[in-house]
C-alpha cells in the first residue's frame, strides 16, 4: 500500500529527526541546483562547452588524465575552466540544510558524493567526512611520480 505523498514525506522527517548518523549521498543534481551545468545529461556537456561537441569529445574523453601529457594547455584549459567556475558558483541552500541536520546527530554525518566541486565543505562540512568518490578539483597530484604527492590546487586562477 502506497502513502500519499505528504505522509512520506512526515515519515522521511521524522525518520531523519530520530536518527543517530546520518549519510549524505549526492550527486550532479546538487551541483546543479547551484548553478553549475550538467555534465552527464544528454548533450549537457556539449551545452555548456559547444566547440567539444565540434570535436566530437564528450565529459568522459575530455576529464581523461591523459589530455595533460599529450595536449597540456588544452587539458589545462578544460580544467582550469571547471576550476574556476566551481569555485565562483555558491553551495544552494539545501547544502546549509544538510549541514543543520548533521550537526544535531549525535554520531553527527558522512557525505557521499560523485562530485568533485568541493562544495559540501563550502557549506561547512568537515573535509575528513566527505568522500568525494570521482576525487576533487581543489587537488591536483602529478601524472608522473614527482615526490609531492597530492596537493592543493591554490588560489590561483586558471
Amino acid at each position: 500500500m502506497h502513502e500519499p505523498g505528504e505522509e512520506r514525506i512526515v515519515r522521511a522527517a521524522e525518520a531523519i529527526a530520530a536518527a543517530e548518523a546520518l549519510l549524505i549521498g549526492a550527486g550532479a543534481g546538487m551541483g546543479v541546483d547551484s548553478g553549475l551545468p550538467d555534465f552527464r545529461g544528454k548533450h549537457g556537456f556539449w551545452n555548456a562547452y559547444p566547440p567539444y561537441a565540434k570535436l566530437g569529445l564528450d565529459f568522459a574523453a575530455m576529464a581523461n588524465p591523459e589530455w595533460f601529457a599529450t595536449a597540456p594547455a588544452f587539458a589545462w584549459g578544460f580544467y582550469g575552466h571547471r576550476l574556476n567556475l566551481y569555485r565562483r558558483t555558491e553551495p544552494h541552500p539545501g547544502f546549509a540544510i544538510l549541514r543543520r541536520w548533521a550537526e544535531r546527530m549525535p554520531r553527527r554525518a558522512f557525505v557521499v558524493t560523485s562530485n568533485v566541486d568541493g562544495h559540501f565543505q563550502r557549506a561547512g562540512f568537515a573535509p575528513e567526512r566527505v568522500m568525494e568518490v570521482h576525487g576533487a578539483i581543489d587537488w591536483m597530484q602529478c601524472t608522473r611520480h614527482c615526490g609531492v604527492g597530492i596537493f592543493p590546487s591554490g588560489p590561483f586562477e586558471v
